[in-house]
């Protein structure tokens, strides 16, 4: 028996688990907030999201949670981290400006540019998986070149938040280092050929810059002064799905304000629209992305249209029935990446004077955020990828994360409208621990106690299963196939109505 580490160094907070190498359960834990900069932002529900920080931040904040011997014993440490920030250094290792980060959206006319400048969507996909966005480092190195040229051109080397982090815990070493994880976020790394293409690189800061070697999944990035053993560290998507034991089979859909839906795939995927991304994972394998841009900000529109709170609206949508009296929202407030519809609105459809109550509207709220996530399943399903099952037939798991999916109304509808089992895992830092479990592989590969091709079998989370048809958890009456297959049959149709064609466009 031994006990390794995991920390997560999120958008506002460090996390910090420590596990029993064997079995993973969690010893200790530890948290600590990203302290604050004048200018920036908090980094709270209700303030101002940072766009940039400066690192050294991230090491605080790591201090302040391993505070009270948190880290004692510990034989080795893994990193997962925000996705798609950029971390520029000069040549001697300095920071040559504050990191951006993945929800700085100054490059949105840069990533067009580049979409541009190497023939269009289709050329990206084919290059990286990818196209770019205004999170990705390539993206952001157009824009740094185009408004910051004297940064841009001390720019030596291009780290990610989680390289920096195991860069600096190794004492920074002459060599920097990341995971497929990371890498294949990065818009100039390509999982299916599991190589830079420097070339985009160039294409985006106008010169060559230094990248981290790419570690195999059970590859340490090497050890600290005092022996510590610090593995390669990923992004927090890939370390969150490394925890549930996500598998062939399983899909993930992450309740955000917006939404993602991801699952484990033997191959990378090459999608001409754009709108799969291809990603890497942290065990070999390839985790294709979906993503919304409109989740659960449709429900706190909503909840406050009524007058009420996320929990006032999931009790008020129970009170109606599935189609909510015809009432349909398509819920593209934000535009809409799933299907591709940039400049639109959302569109509240089906308006009768008997449907004109707050509990249908609540519910269409509801209907009309699963649907749009079940469309985007459907994307990954028609490619082939297992996930969840076939449209319209029961068959593998849906692990759904985030605090919406607590909300009775959530996991009342949801196992009809997608369309398979739905696995609701307890509240864990799930990142932090994805990166304990990389930590102790390995830990158990340098002493020859894992394979390199099998990671440690921790034990699986707490979890709550909703199964279609039954309707057992919350009661609620007809929450079976047939009826979620209506409700998304009306949906389609508005959508349809509305935005003819949408999901044959390539965008």
């Amino acid at each position: 028996m031994g006990i390794v580490a995991g920390l997560d160094s999120s958008s506002g907070y460090t996390r910090i688990v420590v596990c029993d190498t064997d079995t993973g359960a969690v010893l200790r834990q530890g948290c600590a907030p990203h302290p604050s900069e004048p200018g920036q932002g908090e980094d709270t529900a209700g303030g101002r999201k940072r766009t940039e920080i400066d690192p050294q931040l991230w090491l605080m904040s790591l201090g302040e949670a391993a505070t009270g011997g948190v880290l004692e014993g510990v034989q080795a440490i893994g990193v997962s981290a925000q996705q798609h920030g950029l971390v520029p250094l000069d040549a001697d290792g300095s920071l040559v400006r504050p990191a951006l980060l993945g929800n700085d959206k100054r490059a949105q006319s840069a990533a067009a540019d580049l979409v541009d400048a190497l023939g269009g969507r289709t050329a990206w996909a084919e290059a990286v998986g990818c196209v770019p966005t205004a999170a990705q480092p390539v993206a952001k190195l157009r824009w740094l070149a185009r408004n910051e040229p004297e940064s841009a051109q001390r720019t030596a080397v291009v780290l990610q938040p989680h390289d920096w982090l195991v860069w600096q815990l190794l004492g920074r070493p002459p060599r920097q280092t990341t995971d497929r994880g990371g890498a294949s976020g990065t818009g100039y790394w390509s999982a299916a050929t599991g190589a830079y293409r420097p070339d985009l690189v160039e294409l985006a800061l106008g010169r060559p810059v230094a990248l981290p070697d790419v570690l195999g999944p059970s590859e340490p990035a090497g050890t600290t002064p005092e022996g510590l053993l610090i593995s390669a560290g990923t992004g927090e998507t890939m370390a969150a799905s490394f925890a549930l034991g996500v598998g062939l089979g399983d899909v993930v859909v992450s309740l955000g304000a917006s939404g993602s839906i991801f699952a484990v795939h033997h191959a990378p995927l090459a999608d001409s629209t754009g709108t799969i991304t291809s990603f890497a994972d942290a065990t070999g394998m390839h985790l294709p992305v979906v993503h919304t841009l409109n989740a659960v900000r449709v429900l706190r529109g909503t909840a406050e249209l009524l007058g009420t709170d996320l929990d006032g609206l999931s009790a008020l949508a129970l009170k109606s029935t599935p189609g909510s009296h015809g009432l349909v929202l398509l819920p593209y407030l934000e535009g809409e990446r799933t299907p591709y519809l940039p400049h639109t609105a959302g569109t509240l459809a089906g308006l009768r004077r008997e449907s004109m109550k707050p509990e249908h509207l609540a519910r269409a709220a509801f209907e009309g955020m699963l649907c749009g996530l079940a469309d985007a399943l459907d994307v990954l399903r028609g490619r082939g990828v297992q996930a969840g099952g076939a449209p319209g037939e029961a068959g593998g798991r849906v692990f759904l994360l985030g605090g919406a999916a607590e909300l009775p109304a959530v996991q009342a509808l949801a196992p009809a409208i997608l369309g398979a089992q739905v696995i609701v895992p307890q509240a864990a830092d799930y990142a932090a621990i994805g990166a304990a479990r990389q930590a102790a592989w390995a830990l158990g590969v340098a002493q020859g106690t894992l394979s390199p091709q099998q990671p440690p079998l921790w034990q699986g989370p707490s979890v709550q299963v909703f199964d279609p048809g039954t309707g057992e958890a919350t009661g609620e009456p007809g929450a079976d196939l047939a009826v979620g297959q209506a409700v998304r049959q009306q949906f389609a149709s508005v959508r349809e109505e509305t935005h003819p064609g949408a999901f044959t466009r390539s965008g």
